[in-house]
């Protein structure tokens, strides 16, 4: 089996887990009317889901960092089996929270080694694809886990989707330990030091960038299920339609963001795709009450975010590429920690001011994050100018090897 077949391996399980992140979104008014709390309070669950991930996958990188890189892939589905059998068999908002506390952990484990493994399987001018692969299994799940959890919760229970979940996770353990080659494990890097790459100011403004872009996406994210119902009219089959549409885009924009990343440069295909998500937002508030126009523009709001997502994790890894592990583990702790804050001011938004409100904020977070990644690209400085066609110039011609 050829790398290129490994690495759509992984995807496949990365779908699963993906899955397992995103469905609370797809099923949060239902999941809120069966354990009788707020849909603010229901929304909290992605929150808590964020902080586990954020704070706990760096510590259990650090801790499993001599671990082979394929045994820890296997052992994280394992855990994240237990996570999914767990939100099963019990039922209440605690029990609830301890199943996602268990899903954030194991598949943060899971992402970041994923993550480590594709991009030492491919050839370095196509670590961005591979990234992008890898990110279009997560994106897989918003266009089929999703709106197919939202009917398996309508028609029956949402605990289902979860044991569903767990059946095919233990069929996912048995893929990556046919199709995985055992991957050494990278050099152990302490937590003082992972702390420290934070003082390179590169490092620091491009986890700043994520923070925002995240956390604008986020906002709107949560809540994007009763916003459909509640703001825009739509009936449940519009809104499973609207999600199904919604990760077909994500879907695309992840792939052709990979693309992009290897062609032009991870500088233009950043910017672009956090501009145009900004600019979506905004269309999507002024808009939110006219289903023709909502339906068409979530699937370019997807489109432009997840674009930007193996962009960014490709331009954390230039950054060090020696501690790629390290980069990518610190860049989901702040996504997640984005995550966790933008369900946060969701909530606060739809309980203190409206539901309407989510992608107005939504804009301004992602508006900031484009504004903050074209000032460290030196968009704003003539001098620059040399130095991006340069790197146009190096893309041509990466491409043209390619081709030839």
């Amino acid at each position: 089996m050829s790398n290129a077949w490994k690495i759509y391996m992984l995807a496949i399980v990365s779908f699963l887990v993906g899955t397992s992140e995103f469905i609370i979104a797809g099923i949060l008014d239902q999941v809120a009317a069966d354990i009788g709390v707020s849909l603010a309070a229901a929304g909290q669950l992605i929150t808590v889901y964020s902080l586990a991930y954020a704070f706990g996958t760096p510590f259990l990188m650090a801790a499993t960092a001599k671990v082979d890189r394929k045994r820890l892939l296997i052992y994280s589905l394992a855990v994240f089996v237990v996570g999914n059998f767990a939100a099963l068999a019990f039922s209440g908002y605690g029990f609830l929270i301890v199943s996602r506390v268990i899903l954030a952990l194991s598949s943060g484990v899971f992402v970041v080694t994923a993550l480590t493994v594709a991009a030492k399987l491919a050839p370095p001018e196509k670590q961005g694809s591979a990234i992008a692969t890898l990110v279009m299994g997560f994106s897989t799940a918003l266009i089929v886990g999703v709106p197919l959890g939202r009917l398996i919760s309508s028609l029956y229970n949402w605990q289902l989707v979860f044991g569903a979940i767990g059946l095919l996770g233990v069929l996912g353990i048995a893929l990556v330990a046919y199709t995985v080659p055992q991957t050494e494990s990278e050099r152990p890097i302490p937590l003082r030091d992972q702390v420290r790459l934070l003082a390179n100011p590169k490092i620091a403004v491009a986890l700043l960038i994520t923070l925002f872009w995240i956390g604008g996406y986020s906002i709107t994210y949560t809540y994007i299920s009763p916003f459909l119902l509640d703001i825009t009219g739509l009936s449940e089959r519009w809104v499973s339609i609207g999600l199904f549409a919604l990760g077909v885009a994500s879907l695309i924009g992840s792939k052709l963001g990979g693309f992009s990343t290897d062609k032009w440069g991870f500088r233009r295909t950043l910017v672009g795709g956090m501009a145009l998500h900004a600019i979506i937002l905004v269309l999507i508030s002024l808009l939110a009450h006219s289903p023709a126009f909502v339906i068409p523009l979530l699937m370019l709001w997807a489109f432009a975010a997840w674009s930007s997502g193996p962009t960014q994790q490709y331009h954390l890894i230039t950054l060090a590429p020696e501690a790629s592990s390290i980069m990518l583990s610190l860049n989901s702790s702040v996504l997640q920690l984005a995550m966790a804050a933008g369900a946060g001011i969701g909530g606060v938004i739809v309980e203190q001011s409206s539901l309407a409100a989510v992608s107005w904020i939504g804009a301004a977070g992602v508006a900031v994050a484009a504004l903050v990644a074209a000032s460290a690209f030196g968009y704003f400085r003539p001098a620059s100018a040399a130095l991006r066609r340069k790197e146009a110039e190096l893309a041509a011609k990466l491409g043209a090897q390619d081709l030839s």
